[in-house]
């Protein structure tokens, strides 16, 4: 039977918003949740991985000389769970869904680097991407995707209004993954926040965004069924998957 690992700190939370999420898009089959100290199974005998949101990334993981940011509050734990396992699952060529830290630590595994801090990168407010929480989903910016990107295609939208719940953000993007998503209010010398990557390789179902959409599957309108399309997307892209 098909199972789908996902990765985490909290696992109440999971329970509340990500596996919800997961069983309307339409997942019915085996999860399976690991986290820091739990033993890592064999990657080969899954048919998806999901990195959900939590706390940042040390910077020693893209740059072993860049100095850990003041406001940063880091997960080493995660950070040496989960950085093998999206090595691994990339290369076996499973389908990935990266949301919030878990688009970062895609980004990160396959060689990238983050924007430790975002307020103090692009001199915006502390509240612009800072903002609401997982109970109640207040829509806060505007995510405009590339249209011709397969994130867009799967969406059936390329712009509409997402929770934001952040401080890192995608910064060099890693080799094999691009950015499909901005957030055009958030820019600075010419660079903008970037909210969402893909493959490169059309054959590869890998995404990371850095929304919550497990807060939004519930919204009646353009950012709850972007968020429903995601899951059910995901999920189909699992049950499809040969391993």
């Amino acid at each position: 039977m098909s199972s789908i690992l996902v990765t985490c700190r909290d696992k109440g939370r999971l329970q509340k918003h990500y596996i919800p999420a997961i069983r309307l898009g339409g997942w019915v089959q085996d999860l399976e949740i690991v986290g820091p100290g739990d033993t890592v199974p064999f990657m080969n005998a899954f048919s998806g991985l999901l990195m959900v949101g939590g706390d940042d990334i040390h910077p020693g993981n893209w740059d072993a000389v860049e100095a850990l940011h003041a406001t940063a509050e880091v997960d080493e734990g995660r950070d040496a769970l989960e950085l093998p396992i999206a090595r691994e699952a990339w290369r076996l060529g499973l389908p990935i869904l990266g949301v919030c830290r878990g688009e970062q630590v895609l980004n990160v595994a396959l060689g990238g680097s983050l924007i430790q801090d975002i307020p103090s990168y692009f001199g915006c407010a502390d509240d612009v991407h800072r903002y609401g929480g997982s109970e109640v989903p207040l829509l806060r910016h505007l995510v405009s995707l590339a249209p011709t990107s397969r994130l867009a295609g799967l969406l059936r939208q390329s712009e509409f209004s997402v929770n934001s719940r952040h401080h890192q953000a995608v910064k060099r993007v890693a080799p094999g993954l691009r950015a499909v998503g901005w957030d055009p209010e958030t820019a600075r010398n010419g660079e903008t926040l970037i909210e969402a990557i893909e493959a490169t390789d059309a054959s590869r179902w890998v995404f990371g965004v850095q929304w919550h959409p497990e807060n939004l599957v519930e919204l009646d309108e353009e950012a709850g069924l972007a968020a429903r399309r995601i899951f059910a997307a995901f999920a189909q892209a699992a049950r499809e998957h040969k391993g």
